[in-house]
């Protein structure tokens, strides 16, 4: 495998990557889209999930595609993304068609930051402005570490943010990854800047500091976070032709690369989650085969993209958290 010319999700042809937020609000959201619908599946394991239209992205729905999918800052607030991107693709005719009326498919997960310090005084709910305006945002270039979804993410003890990854496969296959890294866990290992990811990463992405000395099993972390203030939301994409139960397959690997690169990973107090969207471009020539590699790929693209999230994340005056670089004084 081999990363794509821009090492981002948007490798996967005919996707698109918006962000939107608010520094004052220190929150914001990101939209993912293309120019047709496109197959869409979701696995939760972390405890504590926020979710919309996530019920109709299992295998038996009638439902088949979506036209978007939106990860978000904000608790439940943040749910009001989806609200303004699905009106901004409704007035641009998409949707489901149901007689004469075409209602947009618009599934969204959230993560918690209402802690962070930004001003969350609002009279009207911020996030359904910011839906539209991350959709209209959205281009196959994007940028990475303190923007959209990621803009107010915190992990165990480093600021969080918004990472991606790509791969493609030797079948010529492309997978990538999308993720707001908002951990409970780590992603450094111990006190120092090696990240669990390490083994996983393509050149120099995230520092190129290679694998971590060995850390010691036993330890027992205790939560640094609390209750309800954790989430790391992804999405894993490929250009394969997929079903719904093989991307909802893809889904489910992928989030071995969230626990190879956050430790603890999936606890009671996260709401992990991972959805997949597939534009089925291209044919599976070899089912098993392309199915098993792309499960892997969908795992490690997810890995690089939490630590690229991580180490990409900018400092702002009143940060809770340091950066990556503030913290370690390092340059990749």
């Amino acid at each position: 495998m081999r990363p794509g010319p821009l090492n981002l999700i948007t490798d996967v042809p005919g996707l698109l990557v918006g962000h939107a937020h608010d520094a004052a609000l220190r929150s914001g959201c990101t939209v993912i889209t293309a120019d047709a619908p496109f197959t869409a599946a979701v696995h939760i394991m972390g405890g504590a999930p926020g979710t919309r239209e996530t019920d109709l992205l299992a295998p038996d729905r009638l439902v088949q595609k979506v036209d978007a999918l939106v990860l978000s800052g904000g608790s439940a607030f943040g749910l009001d993304a989806a609200s303004g991107v699905a009106d901004t693709l409704r007035a641009q005719d998409r949707g489901f068609p149901v007689g004469p009326v075409r209602v947009p498919i618009v599934p969204a997960a959230i993560l918690f930051d209402l802690l962070n310090g930004g001003d969350k005084a609002w009279d009207r709910n911020p996030y359904y402005a910011l839906g539209r305006q991350a959709l209209t945002a959205a281009a196959t270039d994007f940028a990475l570490g303190t923007v959209g979804a990621g803009f107010g993410a915190t992990t165990d003890r480093l600021k969080g943010g918004l990472g991606s990854a790509s791969a493609i496969l030797p079948s010529g296959i492309t997978v990538g990854a999308l993720v707001a890294v908002n951990s409970l866990g780590s992603v450094t290992v111990g006190d120092g800047p090696h990240f669990w990811a390490a083994s996983w990463e393509e050149g120099s992405e995230f520092g190129g500091l290679g694998p971590a000395p060995r850390y010691p099993s036993a330890n027992a972390p205790l939560p640094t976070k609390r209750r309800g203030e954790a989430t790391t939301i992804a999405i894993v994409a490929t250009d394969a032709a997929l079903t719904k139960p093989q991307a909802q397959r893809m889904a489910t690997a992928a989030h071995d690369g969230m626990a190879r690169a956050i430790l603890p990973s999936h606890t009671l107090l996260d709401g992990d989650l991972v959805f997949a969207a597939a534009t089925g471009a291209r044919p599976l020539s070899d089912e098993a085969t392309d199915s098993f590699q792309i499960g892997h790929a969908a795992a490690t693209c997810l890995a690089r993209a939490i630590a690229r999230a991580v180490f990409m994340a900018r400092a702002a005056e009143g940060d809770p958290q340091p950066t990556y670089h503030a913290r370690f004084g390092r340059r990749g």
